[in-house]
Parts: structure tokens; C-alpha cells; sequence
């Protein structure tokens, strides 16, 4: 688009439906392994691993808002 010299609304327009469908991808994932492998790791009984499990969720809970709070902000 950019080459194409197009307008740049276009061209972020674009970047923000891109940007939109990631987050989207990335809210299934997230919810594709806590319904698969954190409901199996606390269903197991093995408190290690449901413990192990829900810090990784966590973890990748914390940089996914993270994310969110960066795009926010870059958008005001």
C-alpha cells in the first residue's frame, strides 16, 4: 500500500484491522488452553502441575494486558 502510495488512513485503517484479528487469535488461544491444558492439569489432581499451569496462565495473562495496555495507549 504503501509502494501503491496510498492514503494513510488506508494504510492505517489496515494496520488496525490486522491488528484486531492478532487479538483475536490471540483471546482463542488463550481460552483453547485454559479449557485444554489448564482444566487438565487442575483435573489431574497433581498440584504441582496445576500449580506450574496457573502460573504460566499468569504469566502470559500479564503480557497479553500487557499488550492491550500499550496499543491503548499508543492509540490516544
Amino acid at each position: 500500500m504503501i509502494t501503491d502510495d496510498r492514503h494513510c488512513i488506508d494504510i492505517l485503517t489496515q494496520i488496525s484491522s490486522g491488528d484486531t484479528a492478532l487479538q483475536a487469535v490471540a483471546f482463542k488461544t488463550l481460552d483453547d488452553h485454559v479449557n485444554h491444558c489448564v482444566k487438565g492439569a487442575l483435573a489431574s489432581g497433581d498440584e504441582a502441575v496445576s500449580a506450574e499451569k496457573a502460573r504460566k496462565l499468569l504469566e502470559a495473562v500479564h503480557r497479553f494486558t500487557e499488550i492491550g495496555r500499550a496499543s491503548c495507549r499508543e492509540r490516544v
